[in-house]
């Protein structure tokens, strides 16, 4: 099976604000995505930036084919979510948002106020391949973009440390919320059960949130993994055979493997 992620980069119909301008834009934007996945081909494909099930829609059917969607129910503030493009059928789809228990709200502001849920949440599906089940769990975490109440400018570096602690804060909630969430699905049977997280998760293969997805260097189930692509997942490199690189970077597909 050949999975792929893709942030698709405000995918969103027109008009729109940060989408495309126009009727023409947002059909040549879905005509050069069609073409690079039939080119590419792959199975099941996640997807983030997604303007609701419309646009995803609209994707599906400029691929043709047996190809089928699915959005997420929990966008972000700017209406963008995750979703899947398959040619294998879904047969369970799951949205994923609140924090998981003990873990508490976290601080997101100055003034004190927090979030307990992921804000865009991610999403599994199950598909068929193979002669097995296999979960695959789309994730866009938040970025480090950071926002201030009065725009996208600090009025310190005081208040600059304090939003990306926040912003940190954020990521790091979502990143244990969809390892939690994995970690159901593998209930302690990680080299029999076959679950692959992977979307935009905003950070670097080394980074803290990433490892956390990924779990401890050589938990990994990988039987028929060379040394090298052994070395490489524990490295946080992902298992994932293609990734999509173009119209917005997307990381590559982490395995959630571990026992």
């Amino acid at each position: 099976m050949v999975l792929g992620t893709w942030n698709l980069e405000n995918l969103l119909r027109p008009p729109s604000e940060n989408g495309p301008t126009g009727e023409r834009a947002y059909d040549a934007k879905l005509t050069e995505l069609a073409r690079v996945i039939g080119e590419l081909a792959p199975d099941v494909l996640g997807v983030q930036e997604v303007g609701g099930p419309g646009p995803l829609e609209d994707l599906r059917e400029r691929l043709g084919g047996d190809w089928q969607a699915a959005s997420s129910a929990l966008p972000g503030d700017r209406g963008i979510r995750v979703g899947f493009l398959s040619r294998l059928a879904m047969d369970e789809i799951t949205h994923v948002g609140e924090f998981p228990e003990p873990l508490a709200p976290v601080q997101v502001a100055d003034d004190g106020s927090t979030i307990d849920a992921m804000g865009r949440g991610a999403m599994r599906v199950r598909v068929h391949a193979g002669g097995r089940d296999v979960d695959v769990v789309n994730c866009h975490l938040k970025s480090k973009l950071l926002s201030f109440p009065r725009g996208f400018s600090p009025e310190d570096e005081a208040q600059r440390a304090r939003y990306g602690a926040y912003a940190l804060y954020r990521r790091a909630a979502e990143a244990a919320t969809v390892r939690a969430y994995a970690d159901e699905l593998l209930e302690g049977q990680g080299r029999e059960r076959a679950v692959v997280v992977l979307g935009d998760l905003n950070d670097v293969p080394s980074a803290a949130t990433t490892q956390m997805l990924l779990g401890p260097p050589g938990s990994e189930s990988a039987p028929r993994a060379s040394k090298a692509q052994t070395r490489a997942m524990a490295r946080g490199c992902g298992t994932s055979r293609r990734s999509f690189p173009r119209s917005g970077a997307s990381a590559a597909a982490s395995a959630a493997g571990a026992s």
